[in-house]
């Protein structure tokens, strides 16, 4: 911890969520977000890129104006996602989709992946400093089973951020220093992914988990933090639908499974705490663990 951090015990608690697209915030520990958001957290997502690479998804919106239109579309199927999660705030870092690994738009001198990184930490650090969160969620390191570029820039711009919002001699005029006490990075659980695909098979429908997604899947992180999200499976549903380019709503793979039957399935959302200033807390179920005590209020 830098010595210039001053915490403050009436602070309240805030989340800061940093993601590479419109949708990620859908995809990705959206039940946890909303979770806290009921509890009183204040949540606050980044939006890295405008989403204009991706593919329409949903053969009912794919149509020449949504195409010719798709970063306009991606805004309003965010706005409308996170009203769904309950995110408090939703800042956008302006940057462009830099598409798939070896596509021509990863060199697109206004993509993420093009950004000069000091440029891009410097915008998140203005966020941390002003935001104040305790809690910084992003995506780790190891993104072999979708390499994108923008998921590996939000991983190198979120870590780098976290130092450097503490640090008085960098960026001195983007406010005081501000030290997050816990990083977390996203993982998609494995355990999840085989638990849908038995339930599945025992409801006698097919399973879109394949063998090799399966596979695929053993490689993710071991989790450190379980949150249970029970009774959030449709806030995270309808945040995903609300992506209506991206997600096909008779997709087996997001909505095959009844509500009911997917959250008896599995009801968590699961972490890992890559970076802690408040101790060894893990395992835990709770991604404010030591902090809740200290803050006076929410």
């Amino acid at each position: 911890m830098h010595p210039r951090y001053r915490g403050a015990m009436d602070e309240r608690l805030c989340l800061l969520a940093v993601h590479a697209h419109p949708d990620d915030e859908s995809s990705k520990g959206a039940a946890t977000v909303a979770k806290l958001h009921d509890e009183g957290v204040h949540t606050v997502l980044v939006c890295c890129t405008g989403g204009e690479e991706g593919d329409v998804l949903n053969p009912a919106m794919d149509t020449p104006e949504v195409r010719e239109n798709l970063a306009t579309v991606r805004a309003a199927e965010l706005a409308a996602a996170t009203a769904a999660i309950g995110y408090d705030e939703v800042v956008l870092l302006g940057y462009r989709d830099s598409g798939m690994p070896d596509s021509p738009a990863n060199a697109n001198p206004a993509s993420f992946a093009q950004a000069p990184a000091a440029e891009a930490v410097g915008k998140l650090v203005a966020v941390i400093r002003r935001v104040r969160p305790q809690v910084l969620l992003t995506y780790n390191e190891d993104q072999r089973g979708y390499p994108h570029p923008d998921h590996l820039r939000v991983h190198e711009v979120s870590v780098a951020a976290f130092e450097a919002a503490a640090d008085p001699d960098a960026y001195p005029d983007l406010g005081e220093p501000y030290q997050v006490r816990k990083l977390y990075y996203n993982v998609w659980s494995a355990g999840r992914m085989r638990a849908f695909h038995e339930r599945f098979l025992a409801l006698g429908l097919e399973s879109p988990f394949t063998e090799e997604r399966l596979a695929r899947a053993g490689q993710e992180p071991t989790a450190t933090t379980v949150v249970d999200v029970t009774g959030y499976e449709g806030r995270r549903r309808a945040a995903l639908a609300a992506h209506a380019t991206q997600i096909d709503p008779t997709s087996p793979f997001w909505f095959g499974l009844p509500e009911a039957e997917a959250e008896a399935a599995w009801h968590t959302e699961e972490w890992q705490l890559a970076r802690s200033l408040v101790g060894d807390t893990v395992p835990e179920d709770d991604l404010f663990a030591g902090l809740r005590a200290s803050a006076g209020r929410h």
